[in-house]
C-alpha cells in the first residue's frame, strides 16, 4: 500500500495541549518573541471541552504572565473564603485543624476548563494559532531521532481499518521544538518517554483518578468560595482517598472524589467511592433537590519530585502535568503548569533549543515546591493514620527529612483474589443521581463516532478471560467510571458457554485511568478522532 499523502504545515514551535501550560507557555513566548510563529493543537471539539480539575489555583504565575487579568476575569472565578477539613466516619465526622498547604486565603475558585477557554483569545490575540479538534497521534522524527512535529490523526476511518466516503489524512505539522503540554499520562508523553528513556533516573510516576460533578442547588444553600475537604470513610485505610467541595456563584457547586491508583484491593470502585461519599450523612442533605449539570473523571500525576522524569529530548520538551509537577499535599497543579510553561517559553525564547531546560526547571522555584513535600503522598502508602502522622512531621520540617519515600508503578499494586483482606465497606444505599455509571458519562457528554478504530487497545485479549479472571477478578470493569469495559456472555459455535471482553469505546471519558491500573500493562489508550470524547461544561 501507497504512503498516504500528507499536507505539511511549519511552524517554529508546536504545542500538544491547550490546558494552562500550554496556553500559558504560547502567550509567554509570543510575549518575548512576537516573530515566532508558533501553533497550539488541542483534541478536545473546543478548548476546554476535556480539561477537568478541582480547581483552586494560586493566582502568582497567573498574575505573572497577565498581570491586568483580574480587570477581566475567568467566567467562573471565585474568590476563596472559609476552609474546612474533616476526617469521616460511615455515620459522621470530625472536624481537623486545616493543613497549611490547604489554607486557601488568597487563591481563587475557577473552572479549569473555563479558564482556558479564557486563555485561548488571549493568546489569538498575541498571533497564536489554535487548532481544536486536532489530535496528535504521533511524533514526527528526522533521520538522527530528533523531534520533528507531530502527525495529525486520520479522520474518517472505519473500524476495520478502511478509508470511509469522507476520509481525511491527517496533516504534518512540523517545527523546529516540539512542547508537549498533554496533561497526565499523555498519549505521545507516553511515547516519548518511553523512546528517550526520560524516566530511567526517576521512580515510576504515580497516579489518582479524580471523578467531579458540577451541581446546581436551591436559592440560598451555596456559600461562595467556601472549600471543603474530606479524608476517611467511604476509602479505607489502606486507600488513599478523599473529597472535595467548592461553592462557587450562581448557586453552583464543584465537588468530587480523588482515589489513589496505588490502590490494592482488585475489588475497589472509585466511581462508587463517589456516590457513596456523596450519600454521606454530612453532605446528602446539602445536595437533595439539586441537579447535576456536568459530569467527568481525569487522571491526576501524583508521583511528584521523585518521579520527575528527565523534561528535555532532541527537538521537544515537557512540561505541566505531562511533566509531573502537581502539588499532591496542596491539592494543586494548575499554578504550576502556569510556572512550567513560563520558565519553557522564557528558555526557548534566547534559541530555539530545549538543551538545558531540565536544568532549569530543577532549579526553579516549582521543583523547589515539590522537594519539601515529596514525602508526603508516599507515605500514605503505609495506611492513613502513618500517612497523617508523616504529613504533619514533614511539614513540620519543611521537607528536611534525610530520606525519600519512593514510588512504584501503580498497575503493581493489586493484590490478587484472595491475598487481599477484603475491608468491611458498609456501604450505604444511595439515592442521589447519578444511578450508575452510563447515566455519569451522559453529564460527561461524550461523543465518539462508532464507526471508527478502538482507541482503548488490548494487545492480548485471551489474557482477559484465561488469567484475569481468575487472577483479579477483571478489574478493568470496576476501576473505569464509565463502563468501556465489560465481560459478556460468548458461547462457542457448539453452543458451549464462555466469555469475552467487550469495549464500549463510545463511553470513553479520555480520563487514561485503564493505560495506568491494568495489572498486566496490556492496555494502551490511543487517541481517537479529533474532536471526539467529553465536552465537558465547566468542569
Amino acid at each position: 500500500m501507497s504512503e498516504v499523502e500528507r499536507d505539511v504545515m511549519e511552524y517554529d514551535v508546536v504545542t500538544v495541549g491547550a490546558g494552562p501550560a500550554g496556553l500559558s507557555f504560547a502567550i509567554r513566548l509570543k510575549q518575548l518573541k512576537p516573530d515566532l510563529s508558533v501553533c497550539v493543537i488541542e483534541k478536545g471539539a473546543t478548548v476546554g471541552a476535556h480539561i477537568l480539575s478541582g480547581a483552586v489555583i494560586e493566582p502568582g504565575p497567573l498574575d505573572a504572565l497577565l498581570p491586568t487579568w483580574r480587570d477581566n476575569p475567568p467566567p467562573i472565578c471565585v474568590p476563596a473564603g472559609d476552609d474546612e477539613f474533616w476526617l469521616l466516619s460511615r455515620t459522621g465526622g470530625r472536624k481537623l485543624p486545616v493543613p497549611p498547604g490547604m489554607k486557601n486565603h488568597g487563591n481563587f475558585i475557577v473552572s479549569l476548563g473555563a479558564l482556558c477557554a479564557w486563555l485561548a483569545p488571549q493568546a489569538e490575540a498575541l498571533g497564536v494559532e489554535i487548532y481544536p479538534g486536532f489530535a496528535a497521534a504521533a511524533a514526527l522524527h528526522d533521520d538522527d531521532g530528533r523531534v520533528v512535529g507531530v502527525r495529525i490523526g486520520d479522520m474518517g476511518v472505519a473500524k476495520d481499518g478502511t478509508h470511509k466516503a469522507g476520509f481525511t489524512a491527517g496533516i504534518d505539522i512540523r517545527a523546529k521544538v516540539t512542547v508537549l503540554a498533554e496533561g497526565a499520562r499523555g498519549s505521545l508523553t507516553k511515547q516519548l518517554v518511553k523512546r528517550f528513556a526520560l524516566d530511567a533516573d526517576s521512580d515510576p510516576q504515580a497516579y489518582s483518578i479524580g471523578i467531579k460533578e458540577l451541581w446546581q442547588l436551591p436559592a440560598g444553600r451555596v456559600t461562595p468560595g467556601r472549600i471543603v475537604h474530606t479524608l476517611g470513610w467511604p476509602a479505607d485505610n489502606r486507600i488513599y482517598g478523599g473529597s472535595f467541595l467548592y461553592h462557587l456563584d450562581k448557586d453552583r457547586v464543584a465537588l468530587g472524589y480523588v482515589s489513589g491508583l496505588d490502590y490494592s484491593d482488585p475489588q475497589y470502585q472509585p466511581w462508587e467511592a463517589f456516590q457513596q461519599w456523596k450519600n454521606h450523612p454530612t453532605v446528602a442533605p446539602f445536595l437533595e433537590g439539586g441537579s447535576i449539570l456536568s459530569a467527568g473523571a481525569r487522571a491526576i500525576v501524583t508521583g511528584g519530585w521523585q518521579s520527575l522524569p528527565k523534561v528535555e529530548m532532541p527537538g521537544a520538551l515537557l512540561i505541566g502535568d505531562g511533566a509531573g509537577l502537581l502539588n499532591v499535599p496542596k491539592i494543586k497543579g494548575t499554578h504550576q503548569a502556569i510556572r512550567s510553561g513560563m520558565l519553557a517559553a522564557e528558555h526557548l525564547a534566547q534559541s530555539l533549543d530545549p538543551s538545558g531546560f531540565d536544568a532549569k526547571l530543577r532549579a526553579s522555584a516549582a521543583m523547589d515546591e515539590l522537594r519539601k513535600v515529596r514525602n508526603i503522598k508516599p507515605g500514605f502508602k503505609r495506611g492513613l493514620w502513618f500517612g497523617m502522622f508523616n504529613a504533619a512531621w514533614e511539614t513540620l520540617t519543611g521537607g528536611l527529612s534525610p530520606w525519600t519515600l519512593r514510588n512504584k508503578p501503580d498497575w503493581s499494586a493489586l493484590d490478587k483474589l484472595g491475598e487481599h483482606e477484603l475491608p468491611k465497606r458498609e456501604y450505604v444505599q444511595r439515592s442521589l443521581p447519578p444511578r450508575d455509571r452510563l447515566q455519569g458519562v451522559y453529564f460527561a457528554a461524550t461523543e465518539h463516532d462508532e464507526d471508527q478504530p478502538v482507541h482503548l487497545v488490548v494487545h492480548d485479549t485471551s489474557i482477559c478471560i484465561d488469567r484475569c479472571t481468575v487472577e483479579y477478578g477483571n478489574p478493568c470493569t470496576r476501576f473505569c467510571p464509565a463502563n468501556v469495559y465489560e465481560i459478556v456472555d460468548a458461547p462457542s459455535a457448539d453452543g458451549h458457554a464462555g466469555k469475552r471482553l467487550q469495549i464500549n469505546a463510545a463511553n470513553c471519558v479520555h480520563c487514561k485511568t485503564c493505560d495506568i491500573k491494568d495489572p498486566y500493562e496490556i492496555i494502551t489508550w490511543v487517541t481517537p478522532e479529533g474532536g471526539s470524547g467529553p465536552n465537558y461544561l465547566n468542569l
